[in-house]
């Protein structure tokens, strides 16, 4: 009898008892949250924590510029000032080197392959060392397909035709096209549409169709070129200041590692769907959609190499993540060769 009672004390105490408060944390993105893709990625990213963690962690996702400016959420993710952020790992290339390369390797792995690097292959615990100094984790969360390879104001017939061209374009795709004579510029997402409209820039790239359809960029220039050889795959990652990392528990680290898997598992099927729509509707706005000459990609390629070759040779952990990353792209490559079914 003094057991039942006992068990039925204690179910009353626990029905009665206040509920756990959820621990809640503020992460800002660099992006709009109405961009296609990647403006709702890191909401589904917090939801799906939330889920996992029975309510127990809440975190509420704000938009490019609620906080502070999009160019300085890493910033401000390092300082303690906010607590989280989601970004394009390239963003932060001059402070942390090898997040170019994560970001946009020129001619580099394909989505599968960078994910198979990235969470198999060792490529997080390289990455991991380089943000380390600045009290940051990073956990990639949404794996990018293939991007286009730009637009611009005339044809692309020879590399010379790159000379003089003002163009956005990021990471080392950007040093790739410096090299070639362009003149290349990082421009904020939100204000890409206004710089080809007044003339400011003359081409730019940014993203797959899907991205550059919501932005407009067909209604002010005319040719869409492929393949996005400056981007083949590239990683978008939630940032967490490293102190707040080290308050949650094991568990809760899991977690949110686990969800940052579901939200890439999801965001890949979302991107693949969503293109052949995206450039059917590209297309009927009078837009040419081109292919890059064979030998401008040559052409290309060979400054590209010369390229990631002196970046290595400036910083230990993108020499390391290089090395890594293509040795990796050569081993798994078998596979991919012995599978390839010759087009119809």
């Amino acid at each position: 009898m003094r057991k039942t009672i006992g068990a039925a004390t204690m179910a009353v105490a626990m029905m009665t008892a206040a509920p756990a408060t959820a621990e809640s944390f503020d992460l800002q993105s660099v992006f709009g949250l109405q961009v296609p893709s990647i403006g709702p990625s890191p909401v589904k990213w917090a939801e799906r924590v939330k889920l996992m963690t029975g309510g127990d962690i809440d975190i509420k996702v704000h938009g490019a510029g609620d906080f502070v400016p999009p160019f300085e959420v890493f910033g401000a993710v390092s300082s303690g000032a906010l607590p989280m952020g989601f970004d394009w790992i390239g963003y932060w290339a001059s402070t942390i080197p090898v997040a170019n390369l994560i970001g946009s390797m020129p001619f580099g792995p394909t989505p599968d392959v960078a994910l198979a690097w990235m969470f198999e292959g060792g490529g997080m615990e390289i990455i991991q060392k380089a943000y380390d100094p600045h009290g940051v984790k990073v956990i990639p969360c949404h794996l990018v397909v293939p991007e286009a390879g730009g637009w611009f104001n005339k044809e692309i017939n020879s590399v010379d035709d790159f000379k003089g061209l003002n163009m956005r374009i990021a990471g080392l795709g950007g040093k790739t096209l410096a090299r070639l004579g362009a003149n290349t510029q990082l421009v904020p997402a939100g204000e890409i549409y206004v710089s080809l409209e007044t003339g400011r820039i003359d081409a730019t790239e940014f993203s797959a169709p899907q991205l550059d359809l919501g932005f407009g960029f067909q209604k002010v220039v005319k040719n869409y070129y492929f393949p996005g050889w400056h981007q083949p795959s590239s990683w978008d990652s939630i940032i967490i200041n490293m102190d707040v990392w080290n308050g949650f528990s094991e568990d809760v680290q899991n977690i949110m590692v686990e969800a940052c898997k579901a939200n890439i598992a999801f965001n890949l099927g979302d991107q693949l769907h969503a293109q052949a729509d995206a450039i059917a509707a590209i297309r009927e706005a009078g837009v040419e959609i081109r292919r890059f000459p064979d030998e401008v990609l040559a052409d290309i390629r060979t400054e590209a190499e010369k390229v990631l070759t002196e970046e290595a040779a400036n910083d230990p952990i993108f020499k390391e993540a290089y090395e890594s990353l293509t040795a990796y792209m050569d081993r798994v490559g078998e596979w991919e060769r012995l599978q390839a079914i010759p087009a119809k």
